[in-house]
């Protein structure tokens, strides 16, 4: 049998992270959901990890390291670079979406305002990278 390889939401919002949550867990996704709620949590939570979760899903204004900063220690790492991260935040700023593609973000989704297309974004998400997208081998 495969492991399922674990979700990491990095999420400060407690509102976003149920909605995020259930939206998940509306497919049936078996994975587990890891929650860091700070830039510095998913960081520790990270290096805490025997086996790399299949991918991140990262806001970008976050307490203590925000996510863009997150994303550049991701990718400047040796056993993370190659990570999918999944930039999902509520900017729609060009700058934060051009700066966010060149840190090397595999997506860059805005997490839509309507209750019903979050959930639908969100469960659409989940299911790409923990169902459909091969992950690199660990």
């Amino acid at each position: 049998m495969t492991h399922l390889r674990s979700i990491l939401l990095v999420e400060d919002n407690p509102d976003d992270e149920a909605l995020t949550l259930r939206a998940l867990r509306r497919n049936n996704l078996q994975n587990e959901i890891i929650v860091a709620r700070s830039g510095q949590e998913a960081l520790d939570t990270l290096s805490q990890l025997s086996v790399l979760p299949c991918v991140v899903l990262l806001d970008l204004r976050l307490p203590k390291i925000p996510g863009l900063e997150v994303l550049r220690q991701i990718r400047a790492h040796d056993r993370w670079h190659s990570l999918p991260v999944v930039l999902l935040t509520s900017s729609k700023e060009d700058r934060d979406i051009a700066e966010g593609y060149a840190l090397g973000a595999n997506s860059y989704v805005c997490k839509p305002v309507d209750f019903q297309q979050f959930t639908t974004a969100v469960s659409q998400l989940g299911l790409y990278w923990a169902v459909i997208n091969e992950p690199m081998p660990p």
